[in-house]
């Protein structure tokens, strides 16, 4: 930094290490044992408006001032810019390590494929599951950032978990059933303790039974219903409706390449009707255990609490340096990250969480219910490059009916359009049904970088909905 300070405006440099370890059985055998390390400097630097990145592996001197050299040949020979300048913000200064009561990467492998094998086994429980699946994972990404405006922090994120999914077959109909999500499981920003308290081996003869069930569930009938979504269903709703359509430079067409784009005008901001007046969604990078939680982002910026939606009107967007000065914010609001070190941070979501609202339990919100349909596990989920038209299938479908859950239905989806959908939310349950899930696939940027976030929220009640058969 003190050889790019006299070549740029600006300049920072990311070290990043990562650690991940995946493990894995199928069918009661081990199917994964699979570890990787990296550890390299990403060197960013904005000459006249213009950005350029270069990294390099390993954390030698003369690798890191050559990543310095190329990245002000890619600030030069980029096109003349007049970029925003970088709204203000004090130098990070300081240390963090996220909670971790047990090192996952020190628990001998033994006892982790231990509990993944008893996992297995009690999904082995049903003759017609034919492929039973148990997860392992962790990571943990120490971080040191330092910028040519005087900043120099060091953070250390632990992340762990696992799930399990059983997949029951009957001739030429298959059916999947998931815990505690679908897409590779649930992690949490902690060590070992939180895999354990998952208790896949516990959950595990309930899944088998449920996915069997759905071979000879009836079919999800087609019609306009009311909708309740739950758990990880409704994650996902926020997540590509909400969290995407919300990033700063998807808004500002920065991001148009991968599903890229955003129906939300950038001076929306206390004027745009985003749903009803019991959605209240929130960003926050502070929450404990989130998977979009940090002290800094990948910019140098304090995490912090941001609201995105205000009963129902646009109230912020997630947002960096840069394009929060380009729209006239005060501040960036901190959802700059980047996967490792090889890549420039980007606009990212936070944990993007709807607020628990004051319908009570979902016991509660189900007997006030006359007729409807229940959701809580995605299985798939297709919507435009402007997060407008949307359609989401679910894993499994439990009917409503006089106010009580009723029989079974197999693939249940739904379909709408972004801000009539949240305008049909009447209801959302109380807090003490808040829960955060997990999210381990976002992708985004070109080239392509993976995101692990999280998305809280209490089951919602959804009026008018379009639902039927995938």
């Amino acid at each position: 930094m003190d050889a790019a300070a006299t070549r740029a405006q600006y300049a920072d440099a990311r070290f990043v290490r990562t650690q991940s370890e995946w493990l894995s059985t199928r069918n009661g055998a081990v199917d994964q044992v699979d570890s990787q390390d990296s550890e390299g400097i990403g060197v960013r630097v904005r000459v006249g408006g213009s950005w350029g990145f270069a990294a390099v592996r390993g954390m030698h001197k003369a690798s890191a001032e050559a990543a310095l050299e190329r990245a002000l040949a890619v600030a030069a020979a980029q096109p003349p810019s007049r970029g925003a300048a970088l709204a203000e913000e004090p130098p990070a200064l300081g240390t963090y390590e996220s909670p971790a009561e047990r090192d996952p990467f020190e628990v001998p492998l033994e006892d982790k494929l231990a509990v993944l094998g008893a996992a297995d086994a009690g999904l082995r429980t049903e003759p017609e599951v034919a492929v039973t699946l148990a997860r392992f994972q962790a990571v943990r990404v120490h971080k040191l950032f330092a910028s040519t405006q005087g900043a120099l922090c060091e953070q250390v994120l632990t992340e762990c978990g696992g799930g399990l999914a059983a997949v029951a077959v009957n001739g030429e109909e298959s059916q999947i059933r998931s815990f505690p999500t679908s897409h590779g499981g649930h992690m949490e920003q902690a060590g070992y303790e939180r895999f354990i308290t998952l208790d896949l081996a516990g959950e595990a003869p309930r899944v088998s039974a449920e996915a069997v069930a759905l071979l000879g569930a009836p079919a999800c009938p087609s019609r306009c219903t009311t909708l309740i979504l739950a758990g990880e269903q409704l994650g996902a709703q926020l997540h590509e409706s909400v969290g995407h359509a919300v990033e700063l430079d998807r808004v500002l067409g920065r991001e148009a390449s991968y599903a890229g784009t955003s129906f939300v005008p950038a001076d929306a901001i206390g004027s745009l009707r985003f749903g009803s007046e019991h959605v209240n969604v929130t960003a926050d990078a502070t929450h404990p255990g989130g998977l979009g939680s940090y002290r800094w982002d990948d910019e140098g910026v304090e995490g912090r609490t941001m609201p995105i939606v205000r009963e129902g009107v646009l109230a912020g967007f997630l947002s960096s340096r840069e394009t929060a000065a380009e729209i006239g914010l005060d501040r960036s609001g901190g959802c700059m990250r980047a996967d490792g070190f090889a890549r420039q941070p980007i606009v990212r979501m936070t944990n993007v969480s709807l607020e628990p609202g004051d319908a009570g339990t979902l016991a509660d919100l189900v007997a006030d219910t006359e007729s409807g349909l229940l959701i809580d596990t995605n299985r798939s989920w297709s919507i435009d490059d402007r997060r407008l038209h949307f359609q989401f299938e679910g894993e499994a479908g439990w009917e409503i009916k006089n106010g009580e859950v009723g029989r079974l239905v197999r693939n249940p989806s739904y379909a709408g359009v972004t801000p009539r959908f949240w305008a049909a939310c009447d209801a959302v349950c109380g807090a003490s049904e808040w829960q955060l899930n997990a999210l381990l696939d976002c992708g985004k940027g070109e080239p392509g970088q993976t995101m692990h976030v999280s998305h809280g929220s209490s089951p919602a009640r959804f009026r008018g909905v379009e639902v039927g058969v995938a």
